[in-house]
């Protein structure tokens, strides 16, 4: 895949679909045979550290997101350009993520219903180009259709100038901020915790 060249009238021709059976097959196309990053499947925030560990053999942790869309459960968002799937964003219900209820430093602020972004991917020849903010826009717009109010996510505002892509997944502060997120917690000065408020 070559890159292309990536400008604002290439970032609006982008589309989004939430992951379902008829696409899962894009998810595959995406990730590859590593599986998004070492066989994660994006099910690093899903799972105990354990089951995590341990589906990272023979197929268990593609096979553990492919249980949930197979039960239609919210999964996330993927974003494609002329056909060919580029990027992706974990997108569910807070609760859906283990790690998170677990988490130190991320506890729940308040007791409103938000909707978690713990983790985004770009293919590689489309990384550095805007497509995270599109993505994060197009991820949006779509909460708008659904009804969702709160988008909530935890990225990472990087200490060091390059940024080795395994930490990326998390997502980048800067790419959050430019969608319109907003800080509402910095028990972890480097990973903050963003919102998004939705009209």
């Amino acid at each position: 895949m070559s890159k292309p060249e990536i400008d604002n009238s290439f970032l609006a021709e982008l589309t989004f679909e939430p992951l379902t059976k008829n696409n899962w097959g894009k998810l595959v196309e995406l990730f590859g045979v590593k599986g998004g990053c070492a066989s994660c499947w994006c099910m690093h925030f899903r799972l105990n550290k354990s089951d995590y560990e341990e589906g990272k053999v023979n197929d268990g942790n593609k096979n553990a997101m492919k249980e949930l869309v197979w039960d239609n459960k919210p999964t996330g968002l993927l974003a494609f350009y002329e056909d060919i799937p580029i990027a992706w964003c974990a997108f569910s219900p807070r609760e859906d993520f283990i790690r998170l209820q677990k988490s130190r430093v991320h506890k729940p602020i308040d007791d409103e219903e938000v909707w978690s972004v713990p983790c985004t991917f770009v293919a590689k020849d489309f990384r550095k180009h805007g497509v995270s903010v599109a993505l994060l826009q197009g991820l949006i717009e779509y909460a708008k259709e659904q009804g969702i109010k709160i988008l909530e996510a935890y990225p990472t505002i990087p200490t060091q100038e390059k940024l080795p892509d395994a930490f990326a997944w998390i997502g980048l502060y800067k790419s959050f901020e430019r969608a319109g997120f907003e800080i509402v917690d910095t028990t972890s000065k480097h990973r903050p915790m963003v919102r998004y408020y939705i009209d």
